[in-house]
Order: structure tokens, then sequence, then C-alpha cells
């Protein structure tokens, strides 16, 4: 009975040790995202993620200048593995919601159909493969927002992708995750050692966190200063024994393979 005991005790003691090394075999996943397509994630953030060999997830706008006048050098990027992702053609956001005068009549999701924000996703995903050859794809909400018009078009993102990023802040477990609307922190202004908090929380809670960057060293309202991006990578680095640095692809595609994530009709 003894011996039985001692059996049982080192059997939890394992299933607790696994289940606190859940992510890759890593305490925590930290996955760095960076939305819109701008100059300063080619020559500031790359750079830096490239340096350290780490690995990022873009979400494109494809009709930036900063892609269209830039392909060759994101066919580097993709060659790299950063991960190539998709946040439509126009960037279309809900102009009818509060502090949202930046949003143009054109581009107005509030008077979008299903099948015009489908047909941004679309043929977004075409200028994509042109890019990388990939035919698998995951997908940003512009401003976070997910109707078109009065209609939800997330139907429309579990026929086109493998997962979608929202941008609700929360520290993601494997149980229950909506693929499809996953919660990020969206980045503006904080320093280095708050970003670091956050991951060491990530790493306390066995989570996986979405960094949403924008701006990275200037071009953009939403911004993280080189430093403080640049402290974050290295805390990363430096501690890559316990934290694993997937793209979102490679996150969202973990999360599906071990069965923890909400069950969605698809």
């Amino acid at each position: 009975m003894h011996s039985k005991k001692i059996v049982a005790l080192l059997l939890c003691l394992y299933s607790l040790a696994a289940s606190a090394q859940d992510w890759n075999k890593k305490k925590a996943a930290v996955v760095l995202t960076y939305d819109d397509a701008l100059n300063v994630h080619l020559d500031n953030a790359i750079p830096a993620l490239d340096s350290l060999n780490l690995k990022g997830t873009f979400f494109l706008i494809g009709s930036s200048p900063a892609f269209t006048k830039r392909i060759d050098e994101w066919k580097i990027v993709a060659s790299h593995q950063h991960e190539l992702a998709n946040h439509t053609l126009f960037h279309p956001c809900n102009g009818s919601l509060p502090g949202r005068n930046f949003v143009t009549p054109d581009y107005d999701l509030a008077s979008y159909s299903v099948r015009r924000i489908t047909d941004e996703m679309t043929t977004t995903n075409t200028l994509l493969h042109a890019v990388d050859g990939k035919t698998e794809r995951t997908f940003a909400y512009p401003c976070g927002d997910t109707k078109a018009g009065e209609a939800s078009y997330t139907d429309a993102i579990k026929e086109n992708f493998v997962a979608a990023r929202g941008v609700q802040g929360e520290m993601v477990q494997k149980g229950n995750v909506d693929l499809y609307n996953v919660g990020s922190y969206m980045i503006n202004g904080q320093s280095g050692d708050e970003l670091i908090d956050m991951v060491k929380k990530a790493m306390q809670t066995h989570s996986m966190i979405v960094f949403l960057f924008h701006g990275v060293g200037g071009e953009h309202s939403l911004n993280v200063s080189l430093a403080a991006h640049s402290k974050l990578l290295h805390f990363l680095k430096d501690h890559e024994k316990e934290i694993w640095n997937p793209t979102f692809m490679e996150a969202t595609k973990y999360i599906k393979a071990s069965g923890t994530a909400k069950k969605t009709n698809r």
C-alpha cells in the first residue's frame, strides 16, 4: 500500500509538472504580432527579430504602400519564417463607434456587406500567396470589429482562415479557446519593463500572451519605442528555455492539435 501511494504521488507530481510546461514543453507562449504593414516593420521590427532569431506575425493590409512598394522585401521576410497574415485589403472599420473619426465613408464597415468584406479578405489572401506561396492563412479583425453592417462576418472567417486574432486583452489558456477571436494586448507607450512584466504573468499562469504592435519606433499613433521593443525581445531570447515564441499560425495550430480549442460550428 505504501508503495502504491508513492507511485500515485509521483504520477500526480509528474502531471502537475507536465501541465506547467504545456506550451510546446515551455511555461508560456509569447506571440508577437504587428499590424497594418508599416515601413517600420521592415526597417525596425524585423531586423530586431532576426538578430535574435525570434519570429513575428505580420498582419498585412493589401493596399498599404509599405506592402505594395516593398514586396521583394516581404518575400525575404517570409523566407525567414515570419508569418505573413491577412488584415484585409483596405482595413475597413466601423465608423459609427466612438473615436472612429479616422474612418472614411468609402471604408466604413458599418456600410459594408458580408460579401464585400469577404472579397477583401480573399483578394488579400491571393496577394499574400503571390508573395510566400502559402495557402493557409490567419486573420486579424481591423479595429477588432466583427460585423459588416449589422451582420457578423465570423462565419466567413471560419471558411477562409485557420484562426483569427481579436483585440480584447487576455491571458490565453489552452482550454476553451475561441480560435476565431483570440485575445491580444494592444501596445501603446508601455516601457520595456512593463512588457516584460506581462510576459512574467503569462509564465506564472502558464498562459499564451499575444502582443499587438503597430508602430515600432514611430509611423503610427499607437507606438512602442525601439528601446522598449528591444528590451522585450532580449528578455524572450534570454528565457527561451521557458518561453515558446511561435507565430500566430503555429500557436493556433498547436492549440487545435491539442484538442483544447473551443468547439465552433464550421
